[in-house]
C-alpha cells in the first residue's frame, strides 16, 4: 500500500504537469486562469465566451508571437470532446519533454470532413481508418441534436500521449463552421440547413473561436506579451502561462497529496504495529527455546540477531509481494484508469525514493524486532527453565 500510494502520486502528478509544454500562452476570454486551463487543456468545463477571429489575427500579427494555435470547442461524439482548429496543432502542441504529437496511422486534414482520433477514442469506439461517424452539438456525453447530415471520416488515429488528447478528436476550424451552418441557439433552424456538398462552396472563415495556443519568439517576451492581451481593448481576454497555472492547480489540490502521504505514514505505522505484535506473539512462544540458547552460551547479540533475522526475512518478502503485486496490478488496471477516469499511469523502475521507501520500512522493521529481542533475553533465564505443571 505504501508504494502504491507512493507510485500514483508520483505519477498523478508527473501526468498532470507534463500534459502541456512548449507553449507559452494560452489566451481566452475574460476568465479565471483555472478555467481557461481547465477548458482549453483539460476539457472539463465550459467557455465563458469565444474571442472573435479578428482578434485571432491581430495576436497572430504580434512581432514577438512565432506562431499561434487557434482552437474551437463545443461539439462531442460519444462523450469525448471535439477539437476544431488548423494543422499547426499537429505541429505546435507539445506535451511532456516537448514532444510533438505524431501520427499512428492515417494523415491529418486532407479533407473538409476528415477527423482525427485520439488513441483512447479509437481504441475505446473500435475505430479504424476510412470509419463513418456523427459529431454531435454539445459537449455533454448525451446530444438530441446531431450533425447527421455531414458525416466525418477517420483519416487518422494519434498515437498515444497518455494526455487529455487521447480522449479527444479533432476536426478543422472549416469543417466545424460547415456543419453549423444554418443552426441558430445550438438547434438546426428548419428550412435553412446546407448540405454537405453546398457547405463547400460557402466562404467557411471563423467568426470566432474559443481559444488560442500562443508560442512566442523570445521568452523575454513573454511576460509583456500576456499583460498587453489582458488590457487588450479590442474586447476582454485573459492571457495565462500555462506552467505556473498548473503548477498553482496542483497547489490548491495539495490536500489530496497531504492525504495520500497521511495514508501511507498511516498504513506503514499499522504494518509495524502488525509485525510487533507476530514478534512478540512468537516470542512468548519461545522463551524455553531461548532460555536453551542462553544456557548453552548465546550471547544478547545472537537472541537480538535471530529476531533481527526473521524481521528483516518478513520485510523482504512483503517488499517482494508489493513490487509483484502492485506492478502486475497496475499493468491490469492502467487501461482502465485511463478510460474510465482518464488518469493516465505508466509503467516504469521504482525510483529512488520508492527504493528508498521499502528501505525504510526495512530498516523500521529491524528496529521493531529490538523490542521481542530485548524482552526474550530479559525473560528467557527466569522464567525458560521453570518447570511446568
Amino acid at each position: 500500500l505504501v508504494l502504491g500510494v507512493q507510485y500514483l502520486r508520483t505519477e498523478v502528478k508527473q501526468t498532470f504537469v507534463s500534459t502541456l509544454s512548449g507553449t507559452d500562452l494560452i489566451v481566452g476570454a475574460r476568465s479565471g486562469p483555472m478555467n481557461l486551463l481547465l477548458y482549453s487543456v483539460f476539457h472539463i468545463g465550459n467557455p465563458t465566451n469565444n474571442i472573435r477571429w479578428s482578434t485571432y489575427e491581430h495576436v497572430a500579427d504580434q512581432s514577438s508571437v512565432d506562431w499561434v494555435v487557434p482552437i474551437s470547442l463545443g461539439d462531442a461524439h460519444q462523450g469525448y470532446r471535439v477539437i476544431a482548429t488548423s494543422e499547426a496543432f499537429f505541429e505546435r502542441f507539445k506535451y511532456g519533454s516537448r514532444q510533438p504529437l505524431s501520427l499512428a496511422q492515417g494523415q491529418a486534414f486532407d479533407d473538409l470532413y476528415d477527423v482525427v482520433l485520439g488513441a483512447e477514442v479509437a481504441r475505446a469506439l473500435n475505430y479504424d481508418l476510412g470509419d463513418e461517424l456523427v459529431i454531435a452539438h454539445g459537449a455533454g456525453s448525451t446530444s438530441f441534436s446531431k450533425h447527421d447530415d455531414k458525416p466525418f471520416q477517420v483519416s487518422g488515429i494519434l498515437a498515444p500521449t497518455g494526455t487529455p488528447i487521447d480522449r479527444t478528436l479533432q476536426i478543422s476550424l472549416e469543417a466545424f463552421e460547415a456543419i453549423h451552418l444554418g443552426w441558430e441557439s445550438g438547434v438546426a433552424a428548419p428550412g435553412r440547413q446546407v448540405s454537405a456538398d453546398a457547405a463547400r462552396e460557402r466562404d467557411l472563415t471563423p467568426s470566432s473561436i474559443t481559444a488560442m495556443l500562443v508560442g512566442v519568439e523570445r521568452p523575454i517576451m513573454t511576460l509583456r506579451l500576456q499583460r498587453e492581451l489582458n488590457n487588450f481593448r479590442g474586447e476582454p481576454l485573459t492571457a495565462i502561462l500555462p506552467g505556473a497555472t498548473l503548477a498553482e492547480l496542483w497547489h490548491l489540490m495539495g490536500n489530496f497529496e497531504r492525504a495520500l502521504l497521511v495514508i501511507s505514514a498511516l498504513v506503514l505505522f499499522t504494518s509495524l504495529a502488525g509485525l510487533a505484535a507476530v514478534l512478540l506473539t512468537m516470542q512468548s512462544s519461545r522463551n524455553r527455546e531461548m532460555a536453551i540458547l542462553r544456557s548453552v552460551g548465546a550471547t544478547p547479540a545472537t537472541v537480538a540477531l535471530l529476531f533481527a533475522s526473521e524481521a528483516l526475512l518478513l520485510a523482504g518478502l512483503a517488499a517482494l509481494l508489493a513490487l509483484v503485486s502492485w506492478f502486475g496490478g497496475l499493468a491490469l488496471l492502467a487501461p482502465w484508469l485511463s478510460e474510465a477516469w482518464g488518469v493516465y499511469i505508466g509503467l516504469r523502475l521504482p525510483n529512488a525514493l520508492e527504493l528508498g521507501l521499502l528501505a525504510a520500512a526495512m530498516g523500521l522493521a529491524l528496529l521493531v524486532s529490538l523490542l521481542p529481542a530485548w524482552g526474550a533475553y530479559r525473560r528467557s533465564l527466569a522464567e525458560g527453565l521453570t518447570p511446568r505443571e
